[in-house]
Order: structure tokens, then C-alpha cells, then sequence
């Protein structure tokens, strides 16, 4: 399970640290991939194959179900640690995700999130929890 929220920097070759903690569960190979809200998803491997799985299963006549897995699978990639314990992002992803130098990766339970730090705190000011939280529990989650 991925936790926590950790700030690093992305170096001018377009390559990253994954916090130690992250590394652990990650294991050497792992997928990074276009993710919602403007971010980076970074998925364990088995992750990535359970995804797929219910990816695989969405019916290939619907268009949005083939779109969501295009969004998805088009912009996967698999991704190794060096013995510094980065990654080399795609600037295709970098892109995507407007990532340039300094970024937050987020443990999100069963992946991890990259997002610019910029648009990280814009995002996340949690102003509206109370909200939120009603929604929730109107989808069944009972804290």
C-alpha cells in the first residue's frame, strides 16, 4: 500500500528519485502512465496487470470505454530504477503532466501519483472537505 506525500526534483535529463519507502513496494519494474486530474499514475506491476484485466474487459463497442483505455494504455510505460534509485520520465509524460523540476509524488493505496508541485498545492487545499466527505458517504464510504 502506498502512503505519504514526499517533494523531489526532476533533473534536467528528465529523471526522477522514487522515494525509498515507494521502492519497496514498487519492486524493480513497474508502469508509469498518463493518470486523471492532470498527474502521472505509477503502478507495481501485479497493479498494472489487475488494471488491465478490467480494461480488457470493457466492452469494445462503447466508445468511451475505448477511449478511457486509449487514455490509459497509449501512454503507458514501463520503467526501471537505476542504482540511484530514479527513473527517467518520458517527456511525453512530462508533458502531460506539466512537470518541469519540482514535483510531489503522493501514495494513493494502490499506486502513486506525480504531479507538479504547482498544481499539486492548487488542487489540494482540501477547502472543501466537509463536502466532500458528505458525497462519500452518499456513494457508501462510512468513516
Amino acid at each position: 500500500m502506498f502512503m505519504g506525500e514526499y517533494n523531489h526534483t526532476i533533473d534536467t535529463k528528465g529523471r526522477l528519485i522514487i522515494p525509498s519507502r515507494f521502492r519497496e513496494e514498487l519492486g524493480e519494474e513497474f508502469v508509469v502512465t498518463r493518470g486523471l486530474d492532470g498527474c502521472l499514475f505509477v503502478f507495481s506491476n501485479e497493479a498494472w496487470q489487475e488494471f488491465e484485466k478490467k480494461l480488457s474487459a470493457l466492452p469494445l463497442t462503447n466508445k468511451s470505454a475505448r477511449q478511457f483505455s486509449r487514455f490509459f494504455v497509449a501512454g503507458a510505460t514501463p520503467c526501471e530504477l537505476d542504482k540511484q534509485g530514479r527513473i527517467l520520465l518520458p517527456l511525453c509524460l512530462r508533458e502531460f503532466a506539466g512537470l518541469d523540476k519540482e514535483v510531489v509524488l503522493t501514495g494513493m493505496l494502490n499506486r502513486i501519483e506525480i504531479w507538479d508541485k504547482e498544481k499539486w498545492t492548487a488542487d489540494n487545499s482540501y477547502d472543501d472537505m466537509d463536502e466532500i466527505a458528505e458525497q462519500m458517504t452518499d456513494i457508501g464510504l462510512i468513516i
